[in-house]
């Protein structure tokens, strides 16, 4: 019997209940891998266990009840499961900090306390989204003098609210420094989607950060469009319409809008580290995207009496039909709003971590002007709800003009 043949399971989710790790999860066991959810947030094991999922994501839900009925996937909050799987996934925060510098030492520290489970024919894939030159700091802390894993980097590439699709539509890029791991993780990850992407180690790392930054970048010179057509008192909306109207050179410009959330902005941070901070495009897409909230909040300034006025904001998430409220610029808009106004009422229809909104009907009812931080498809409707509406999304469809 070979060493893999003794494996209890054939997949563990290190970090396997937060957003990446758990669609990841459960991707694996619905392709019939006996997947473990390693976690310590056992709240979030238990609602897993029980066939809820912790967070908001489109078609996870019934591949979770097919999972857990097949006995395919199980959660665990045991070290010692570690040791049971064959291959070993590591999904791990990789934040920046107050002074937008990187933490390279989030994986390494997560991997330093698994090595003491790791045994001999296990396959280590890093997922997170790392600082380059974090696969051969991980290479150097396992392997030393002698090889114990094999390991590849292979970068999580879904969005929020498409993970369940995306998973097992988009092309997967895997690398490793020897055959053996690459082979491994075209195999593991090829249970998923046929199609691979084969780069090295640092090749990987960087491809990562490019598309995060790439897309972090587009939304902020669309945001400055905004603003600059706004100033003219124009109305950006009308002008991209027409610019990409069977045009397709223009056709990927996004529409204005916060460009916020837990990757754009750290990974778009993690390459100005990176470059000795001479990424200035970066940073000026940084200033831009963060700025937004400010900008809205003066332009109100020059047309409403915020003093005497109640505002809602409508939406909390980072993004629209989420619940994910990490790094939401609504956030940012609130307490900026706060100091100007005579109250913020806020709401949002899928957050349930936070406990001072309200319902929508009393922000509606009670707010003297309202701003759509999150463009959730319920607030198509509010057109004619009889308050002045702020919609930055045009998800109402009259324009974005503030």
């Amino acid at each position: 019997m070979s060493e893999q043949d003794r494996f209890e399971y054939d997949v563990l989710v290190v970090g396997g209940a937060g957003h990446v790790g758990f669609p990841l999860a459960v991707a694996f066991a619905s392709r019939g891998l006996r997947t473990c959810i390693y976690d310590l947030n056992v709240n979030a094991l238990e609602a897993i266990a029980g066939g809820t999922a912790p967070f908001l994501e489109p078609g996870l839900q019934p591949l979770l009840a097919q999972a857990l009925e097949s006995g395919t996937l199980i959660v665990s909050a045991d070290a010692a499961s570690i040791s049971a799987a064959e291959h070993l996934v590591v999904v791990v925060g990789t934040p920046v900090d107050e002074h937008l510098s990187p933490h390279p030492e989030a994986v390494p520290l997560a991997v330093r306390e698994l090595k003491q489970h790791l045994r001999p024919g296990q396959l280590l894939v890093l997922r997170s989204t790392v600082y380059p030159g974090v696969t051969r700091r991980i290479e150097q802390l396992l392997n030393g003098d002698a090889e114990l894993v094999d390991i590849a980097f292979c970068p999580e590439r879904i969005a929020e609210g498409k993970a369940m699709s995306e998973l097992f539509e988009l092309p997967q890029i895997v690398s490793g420094r020897t055959e053996v791991a690459v082979q491994r993780a075209t195999s593991l990850f090829g249970k998923l989607t046929p199609s691979i992407v084969v780069l090295s180690p640092e090749e990987a790392e960087l491809a990562k950060l490019f598309t995060n930054a790439w897309r972090y970048i587009k939304f902020a010179a669309a945001n400055q469009f905004f603003m600059m057509a706004n100033d003219q008192g124009l109305d950006f909306e009308r002008i991209r319409s027409a610019l990409s109207y069977d045009y397709p050179r223009a056709a990927d410009m996004p529409g204005p809008g916060f460009a916020a959330g837990p990757c754009l902005f750290k990974d778009t941070m993690q390459l100005a580290a990176v470059s000795g901070n001479t990424f200035t495009l970066g940073q000026s897409a940084m200033l831009v995207n963060e700025g937004l909230p400010g900008y809205l909040v003066s332009r109100l300034e020059k047309t409403y009496d915020l003093g005497s006025m109640t505002v809602g904001i409508l939406g909390m998430a980072f993004k629209g039909e989420s619940d994910d409220t990490r790094s939401s610029l609504a956030y940012k808009l609130k307490r900026l709003l706060s100091f100007r106004t005579l109250e913020v009422l806020t709401t949002d229809p899928f957050v349930t971590t936070d406990d001072t909104l309200v319902p929508m009907e009393d922000v509606l009812a009670r707010a003297d002007l309202l701003l759509i931080a999150a463009p959730h498809g319920q607030y198509r409707s509010l057109g004619e709800c009889g308050v002045p509406i702020v919609d930055v999304w045009n998800i109402i469809g009259e324009g974005v003009r503030v």
